[in-house]
C-alpha cells in the first residue's frame, strides 16, 4: 500500500472538489462515516454509551462535528468540545455545526477550567480527537495541549480523525504533546507519521477508509514510500521450479562468529537454510569451529585463521576470497567482533566482491572509518542492515526524530541499499524511495534477532532475487515469523531460535 504525503492528500482532495466536482461536504461526511464505523465498533451496543467529541476550527474539525451528529442520531450521549476560535472556523466545518444543531446536539466552547467538561470527558466510554489534521507543522500549546491531555487521561478509548493530534504528518515526530490514540481512521492513503517514529506508538490501530477520491487520480499520484504487506512479498518471492535442484537455489558465503560469539553464525546459518538456499557455507575462526561444526547441520562451516582473541586475523583473507569465489551473495558481520584482523578482512572483502553483499553488525563497525569503501561499491549491490546506535557510528543522524529522512538521506549519499532496523524498520533505496515494515513485537528484541534477519535476507539473494526485493521480503518475513512465535509462546518466552523455527510456516502461508 502506498504512503501519500501532507501535500498529496492537500492536491488529491483540491482536484476532487475543484477538478471533479465533489462537494466538499460531501467528502467530509464520508469521512465521519467512516470514524462512526470505529467508534461503534469499539463501544459495542451504543445504548447508554457516552462519547467526548473534541473538534478543531478546521476542516479535521468539521469530521469531528459530523461524527459527533451521527453517534447523537445512533443513541449515544455526545458532548462536542471546539477546541479552537469560532471566528476561526472553516465554511466545511460551521455547516457541520448547523447539521449538528438540527439533530439536538451543541458544539460547545472548550473550557480547560471547567471541572463540568473535565468530568464528562474523563468518565466518557470514547473521546473522538479531531482537533488538528495532516496539516500540523508548529508545536500544540495553549488549550489544545489542554484537551489532548484530557483525553490521554480519560478512561475510556480514543478514535483519531485522519492523524492523532501533535503527530507531525510526514515525520512521525510529536509537535510538542501527541494523543495517543486507540484507533485512527485516516482518509484514502496511510501517512508516514502513523507508521515511524513516535507517531506509530500514538496512531493505534491504523484504518484506512475511502472517502470518494477517485482511484484514477490516486494511481496517477507518485509515491515514494510503500507499508509492506503479505501481497506485495507474496508477489515478488519466486517461484521454485518442479526440476530445480542444489544450485537452481542459489549458494550463500557466511562470515560469522569469534570466541564469545559463537550464536551467531549458527542463527545466521540456520535461518538462511530455513528460508531455501540451496547450499549454506559458513566461514568462521579457527577457536570456535568444532562448535561450528557440532551444530551445523546443513550448512557447511569451514575454519579460519584466528588470533589470540579468537577474531579473524588478516591471514584469514586468502582462504574468505577462494571460499567466495562462486557464491550469488554473502553475509559479513554477525558475531566477528572487533580488531584489526576484522577490520582487514571486511574491507578487502567489499573492495574486492562483486556480487550481492549484506553488511551487518560487526561487519558495518568494521566500516566506521572507511565509509570511502562503501562508496566505491554504488555499481555492486550492497546492503546495510543497522540498528540505531550502529547507524551513528556510520555517521547516521537521527537528532531530528524523522528517521524515514536520516535513511534516505544516507542510502541517497552512499549508494546502498539501508535496512534501518528497529520498530518499524524502514528500507531506503538510494533513489529516496523508502519502504516501512509493520510486523514483527517485542519479543524479537533479543540478541540473535538480527542474525535471523541477515540469514534470511543472504538466503533471498542468493536465490536470485533483486536486491530491493530481498530486502523488502526479508524484512517482513522475519518480522511475521516473531508475530506468529509471539502468538504461540509470548514476548517475553519467544527466541531467535523460535523465529527460524517458524520460517517454514510463514514462506507456507505465502504459498
Amino acid at each position: 500500500m502506498k504512503i501519500a504525503t501532507a501535500a498529496q492528500m492537500r492536491e488529491l482532495d483540491n482536484i476532487t472538489i475543484n477538478g471533479y466536482g465533489v462537494p466538499s461536504t460531501l467528502l467530509m461526511e464520508r469521512a465521519a462515516e467512516g470514524l462512526l464505523h470505529t467508534c461503534l465498533d469499539l463501544l459495542g451496543d451504543p445504548a447508554g454509551k457516552r462519547a467526548a467529541v473534541f473538534c478543531g476550527a478546521g476542516n479535521n474539525g468539521g469530521d469531528g462535528v459530523a461524527v459527533a451528529r451521527l453517534l447523537l442520531c445512533r443513541g449515544v450521549t455526545v458532548r462536542a468540545f471546539l477546541v479552537g476560535r469560532r471566528e476561526k472556523m472553516t465554511p466545511d466545518c460551521a455547516e457541520m455545526e448547523r447539521r449538528l444543531g438540527e439533530c439536538g446536539g451543541v458544539l460547545e466552547d472548550f473550557d480547560p477550567a471547567s471541572a463540568d467538561q473535565g468530568r464528562f470527558a474523563y468518565e466518557a466510554d470514547l473521546c473522538v480527537d479531531a482537533i488538528f489534521g495532516i496539516g500540523l507543522n508548529s508545536p500544540i500549546r495553549g488549550s489544545a495541549a489542554s484537551a489532548i491531555q484530557w483525553m490521554n487521561d480519560a478512561r475510556g478509548q480514543i478514535v483519531a480523525a485522519d492523524i492523532p493530534s501533535g503527530v507531525e504528518t510526514d515525520t512521525g515526530r510529536i509537535l510538542g504533546y501527541a494523543v495517543r490514540a486507540t484507533a485512527t481512521v485516516t482518509f484514502t492513503a496511510p501517512k508516514l507519521g502513523h507508521l515511524v517514529g513516535d507517531g506509530a506508538l500514538c496512531t493505534g490501530k491504523l484504518v484506512v477508509h475511502s472517502i470518494g477520491i477517485p482511484a484514477d487520480l490516486i494511481a496517477a499520484q507518485r509515491y515514494d514510500a510503500t507499508v509492506i504487506d503479505a501481497e506485495l512479498v507474496r508477489t515478488w518471492l519466486p517461484l521454485r521450479p518442479a526440476d530445480g535442484h542444489k544450485g537452481t537455489f542459489g549458494k550463500c558465503y557466511l562470515l560469522c562468529g569469534s570466541t564469545g560469539y559463537t550464536g551467531a553464525p549458527i542463527l545466521a546459518s540456520r535461518a538462511a537454510v530455513r528460508s531455501g538456499t540451496g547450499l549454506v557455507f559458513l566461514g568462521v575462526p579457527e577457536s570456535i569451529y568444532t562448535i561450528a561444526a557440532v551444530k551445523s547441520d546443513e550448512a557447511m562451516p569451514a575454519p579460519l585463521p584466528c588470533d589470540e582473541t579468537g577474531r579473524l586475523e588478516a591471514a584469514a583473507l586468502e582462504p574468505i576470497l577462494d571460499r567466495m569465489a562462486g557464491m550469488d551473495a554473502a553475509l559479513i558481520g554477525p558475531g566477528l567482533g572487533r580488531s584489526p584482523g576484522v577490520e582487514h578482512n571486511v574491507i578487502h572483502i567489499m573492495s574486492t566482491v562483486n556480487y550481492p553483499l549484506v553488511v551487518d553488525a560487526d561487519g558495518i563497525n568494521a566500516l566506521e572509518a572507511h565509509m570511502d569503501v562503501l562508496d566505491s561499491r554504488r555499481d555492486c549491490p550492497t546492503i546495510l542492515t543497522p540498528h540505531d546506535g550502529e547507524f551513528a557510528r556510520l555517521g547516521g543522524d537521527l537528532s531530528d526524530g524523522d528517521r524515514a529522512a536520516a535513511a534516505r538521506r544516507f542510502a541517497g549519499e552512499h549508494g546502498c541499499l539501508l535496512v534501518l532496523k528497529g520498530h518499524r524498520t524502514i528500507i531506503a533505496l538510494p533513489d529516496g524511495e523508502i519502504f516501512v515494515n509493520t510486523t514483527g513485537n517485542s519479543g524479537m528484541a533479543k540478541g540473535g534477532s538480527g542474525d535471523v534477519l541477515s540469514g534470511i535476507l543472504v538466503s533471498l539473494l542468493a536465490q536470485g532475487m533483486h536486491p530491493v526485493k530481498a530486502a523488502v521480503c526479508a524484512v517482513w518475513i522475519h518480522g511475521r515469523a516473531g508475530d506468529l512465535c509471539a502468538r504461540e509462546k509470548g514476548e517475553r518466552g519467544m527466541t531467535p531460535t523460535d523465529m527460524i523455527g517458524m520460517l517454514p510456516q510463514v514462506f507456507k502461508e505465502l504459498e
